[in-house]
């Protein structure tokens, strides 16, 4: 049996680096980031992900994650996602590129078999190409999904620092006991900047695996919510990886 325990708008982003106006390869990248917009609220979350690309399913490759943007306000998240410039004592004036939109998609966070599953079905771009093969988004996905508890040590050199995690209510923490991870059956979780996660690779047909339709919409790029919820301009960021599948 399956539950789902939220589902909401995906979208997918990727920012290349300092001083790096093409991308051309994954190195090129500085941060892959998703947001979740959960249906019937206003409330966004960025969540980033390790090694810069999603788990591979064939190895249920594990990869660490993290939410580093909380807010009910899209505004915010849109000025975060523009081009920047900042002054440094040594190489004087460097420039941020812009984000690059990757991908627009419906999401399901679903309880199954006593875990939790983050599935997804990419709706943008038509036709998924070199710009979601760098990033491993497939057409649909589905990769089970933990949080880590911010009490317990984390392995060397991996995770968040200490005063970066979480401080969860006692409600939220109780939920934790003495496990070092839980299952994501809570997604109030996720309203919490510093929240780790681990997505494990598991399945790339999520009606089979799941029995969950995310029920794709034919959507065109004009009228995507990726636009509309984050308040995007069409041409203020730039639209080849998502209209086109190109890296840009």
């Amino acid at each position: 049996m399956s539950r789902t325990v939220e589902q909401g708008d995906v979208f997918f982003f990727y920012r290349p680096r300092v001083g790096t106006d093409e991308v051309d390869e994954l190195r090129d990248v500085q941060r892959f980031f998703l947001v979740l917009m959960p249906d019937g609220r206003q409330r966004y979350r960025g969540i980033v992900v390790g090694r810069k690309r999603l788990p591979d399913r064939r190895e249920h490759e594990r990869v660490w994650d993290f939410v580093a943007e909380v807010g009910d306000n899209p505004q915010e998240l849109h000025d975060e996602l523009g081009r920047r410039a900042y002054e440094t004592r040594t190489r004087g004036v460097c420039v941020q590129p812009e984000t690059r939109p990757a991908g627009e998609g419906r999401y399901a966070i679903v309880e199954h078999h006593g875990h939790t599953h983050l599935a997804y079905v990419l709706e943008l771009p038509r036709e998924p190409g070199p710009a979601q093969e760098t990033f491993r988004i497939r057409p649909e996905a589905s990769y089970i999904v933990a949080v880590r508890n911010p009490e317990e040590e984390a392995p060397a050199n991996a995770g968040l620092r200490p005063d970066q995690r979480p401080d969860y209510p006692p409600e939220l923490q109780e939920r934790f006991g003495s496990r070092r991870f839980i299952a994501l059956d809570d997604p109030s979780l996720l309203d919490y900047e510093g929240t780790e996660l681990v997505l494990i690779g598991a399945a790339e047909d999520v009606e089979p695996e799941l029995g969950v339709e995310l029920d794709p919409r034919d959507v065109e790029l004009e009228t995507a919510d990726i636009f509309l919820r984050l308040r995007i301009r069409p041409g203020e960021l730039p639209s080849e990886p998502i209209e086109q599948g190109q890296l840009r």
